[in-house]
């Protein structure tokens, strides 16, 4: 099985996002035998998921972060395409609502967190809230905060926000939700062929969003704010895993293998019949198959 940990964010603060390219592709050149990886790797991935369901006592959360056309959506299709969806739920985050501008800024997500024994999908997160508020910080004005918090927030207010996030997770963990982070690392280059792509395929022509190009503007913001969020928020708890996504099929096997070994590592079980169980289907084999009736162990239930 391929690991990859050197897509892992160091939490001793020895690399920069810099350091991380965005067309890695760990020596594999090959992108059909990526493509066949991800298939054994998605069949592994439904037998992991029927555990964890099965054995009900832990979730896992998987964040995916990018900037626009670095490809969330195409992640979540190919990577959980092959699991039960009673097991799987994921969720899209976009603007917030009116309702949640009352609330703290973790409460949205917070609610939509799944329940022991499924995979929670986050399409954006909490983080947006140190991402693309960091960037654009007159989205504070939507908040009911002080004016002198809006005013002007400093290091200091963002650091308090990533404390708050490293709690949080912190807390998740403790109640056995694990949380995977998947940045999905693409180049400034590679994000404007996306771009060109979608404006020239009538079929994608809904994926663009005008307003996108403006975002582009803030390129060096963006970036900025994702070195920052890497730095104060990858933990041993919740790691980071900077994506490179420059070459979708690379990406999308190497996030199904680290989920893989992350759900393999959380040593799940199927649960044991218990003694009781075990003679209730002897009585159950024993009704199917004609040699005895239901009411022969009414009293005996």
């Amino acid at each position: 099985m391929y690991h990859f940990p050197e897509l892992k964010y160091p939490f001793d603060g020895s690399k920069k996002l810099a350091d991380f390219s965005t067309n890695y592709t760990a020596g594999i050149t090959d992108k059909a035998l990526a493509r066949r990886v991800l298939g054994k790797e998605r069949e592994k991935l439904f037998d992991l998921q029927h555990t964890l369901f099965s054995d009900g006592r832990y979730s896992l959360l998987v964040i995916l972060q990018a900037m626009d056309g670095a490809g969330k959506d195409s992640t979540i299709r190919h990577v959980m395409s092959g699991i039960n969806p009673v097991g799987c739920l994921v969720k899209s985050f976009k603007a917030p609502s009116e309702e949640e501008l009352r609330h703290d800024f973790l409460w949205r997500c917070s609610k939509e967190l799944p329940e022991k024994g499924d995979i929670g999908v986050f399409n954006r997160s909490y983080y947006e809230d140190v991402l693309i508020v960091r960037v654009h910080p007159e989205m504070l004005h939507n908040y009911p905060f002080p004016p002198s918090t809006v005013k002007k927030p400093d290091n200091e207010f963002w650091k308090k926000r990533f404390n708050n996030i490293v709690n949080f997770e912190k807390h998740l963990h403790h109640e056995n939700t694990h949380v995977l982070k998947f940045f999905l690392h693409i180049s400034k280059e590679e994000q404007k062929h996306r771009f060109i792509k979608r404006i020239e395929d009538p079929r994608k022509n809904w994926k663009f969003q005008y307003a996108d190009l403006r975002e582009r503007e803030y390129w060096d913001d963006y970036m900025h704010a994702y070195d920052e969020m890497l730095r104060y928020t990858s933990t041993k708890m919740a790691p980071w895993y900077v994506m490179p996504a420059d070459n979708k099929w690379f990406m999308q096997m190497a996030v199904c293998c680290i989920i893989n070994k992350k759900l393999k590592s959380m040593k799940l079980k199927i649960p044991l019949a218990s003694e009781h169980h075990k003679k209730e289907l002897e009585n159950a084999m024993l009704i199917l198959s004609g040699k005895a009736k239901y009411s022969d162990f009414e009293n005996n239930s």
